[in-house]
């Protein structure tokens, strides 16, 4: 496989664990990104909504669904300021991307 797989990981989620187990059981070697502590930008989240095929308000978590009606940058601007508010774990493998709950969501990647 050439493309890079991309994770957005919290090491603390269970589903993130678990994504990360998957991958790796599939033989794949993920590029993991701590993004609680490494957070994405505005234009990194742009990209992975892009990647997703989603709107802002699909990649809350729950705590966020207070944002769901405000417009995109709004959301995205909340997710800048509060990586605590982006559904995990994110996995992105070149131009598709998806969130990775259930697990057996990231298969429809390869």
């Amino acid at each position: 496989m050439n493309e890079t797989v991309e994770v957005w990981h919290n090491p603390r989620c269970s589903k993130s664990r678990a994504a990360l187990a998957h991958l790796e059981a599939r033989g794949i070697a993920p590029e993991v990104r701590l993004y609680l502590k490494d957070p994405p930008g505005a234009d990194e989240i742009a990209a992975m909504l892009a990647a997703l095929a989603l709107p802002a308000a699909d990649l809350l978590r729950k705590e966020g669904k207070a944002l769901r009606d405000r417009p995109e940058a709004e959301i995205i601007a909340a997710m800048v300021a509060d990586p605590a508010l982006i559904e995990r774990p994110v996995i992105r493998r070149g131009d598709k991307a998806v969130i990775g709950r259930p697990t057996e969501a990231i298969d429809t990647l390869f």
